[in-house]
């Protein structure tokens, strides 16, 4: 919604924006208010409801005009760096963060949240990280994954499940299975993994994710300690004897191409934090691995908020 505040004290008001108390000039142009009036308190703003409609109220107790009086604002024309000199001038020390380009992506910046990860992570009583489990198709991921959730839920945590067949619902739903295509999905779920560890959740990925390089790429956008990666050391005949879906039976036959483990790679992680292996031939249960990776997050202090 133009115009509006949120939490942060951001105001966008048609070019020129306010962040956190700080300013953006877009292009040279005419804008209107559209929201009463605006006032602003501790070098951040809000909409004033009970301003009439284009006009600007100061505040009670000392509070500045934000400058756009008669609902009509002017932003100046950009500078060489995309901001607006006239705006930059109008507030004495205010130092913006410069213009960068990422990827395709031109003329952006990273705003900063008041929120910090710590003090959610207090609220929580618990510390976000990414708990990455991979290995072939029938090897027990999701199994692992919602029974790990669930445990987790019954202590009073908050995690979330991200799975490899969930996700092309959705947000992968665009990507197929080439090398190109897989490495764009874990890229994808890394980022998103991301998120919700930044949110202080513990995420619970459960992907394939075949290539060593990929899952390096994963780990390298978390913080040291924050990816934890379980390798479900299934040896390939015994997932294709447990095969639920029946994929291996298709694959087999040639009516799936470039499947993990019949006619596509997959490369056993190197130095994973967990590993879930037969012992005496015998493979844990869900919940006895369960209790493993409990144990994990208390030792390594993700299940307390400080």
């Amino acid at each position: 919604m133009q115009g509006c505040v949120g939490a942060s004290g951001a105001l966008d008001i048609r070019g020129l924006v306010a962040l956190n108390g700080s300013w953006r000039g877009g292009e040279r142009r005419q804008g209107r208010c559209g929201f009463r009036g605006w006032v602003r308190v501790e070098r951040r703003f809000r909409c004033d409801a009970s301003a009439r409609r284009g006009e600007v109220k100061k505040q009670e107790k000392g509070g500045e005009e934000c400058g756009c009086a008669n609902g009509d604002l002017t932003t100046a024309s950009t500078s060489s760096n995309g901001r607006s000199p006239d705006v930059e001038g109008a507030i004495p020390g205010l130092i913006l963060p410069p213009l960068t380009t990422v990827g395709k992506s031109t003329n952006i910046t990273w705003e900063g949240c008041m929120v910090k990860r710590e003090e959610r992570q207090r609220m929580l009583n618990q510390k976000g990280c990414v708990i990455w489990i991979t290995g072939l198709s029938g090897s027990g991921k999701s199994t692992l994954a919602c029974t790990l959730d669930h445990a987790l839920l019954q202590r009073g945590k908050l995690s979330y499940v991200l799975d490899g067949d969930n996700v092309r619902h959705g947000l992968n739903n665009n990507l197929g299975f080439s090398a190109e295509d897989r490495a764009e999905n874990i890229r994808r779920v890394g980022e998103v993994a991301k998120l919700f560890a930044d949110t202080g959740v513990i995420c619970i990925a459960s992907f394939i994710s075949p290539y060593k390089k990929d899952r390096d790429a994963c780990r390298k956008l978390m913080a040291p300690g924050d990816f934890i990666e379980v390798f479900m050391d299934v040896a390939l005949e015994v997932c294709e004897q447990r095969d639920p879906k029946g994929l291996y039976k298709l694959a087999r036959a040639g009516k799936i191409k470039g499947f993990t483990g019949v006619d596509d790679p997959y490369e056993d992680p190197q130095e994973p934090e967990i590993v879930m292996k037969a012992v005496n031939g015998e493979y844990a249960s869900p919940q006895e691995m369960t209790v493993q990776m409990l144990a994990y997050l208390e030792e390594n202090g993700f299940l307390k908020g400080t």
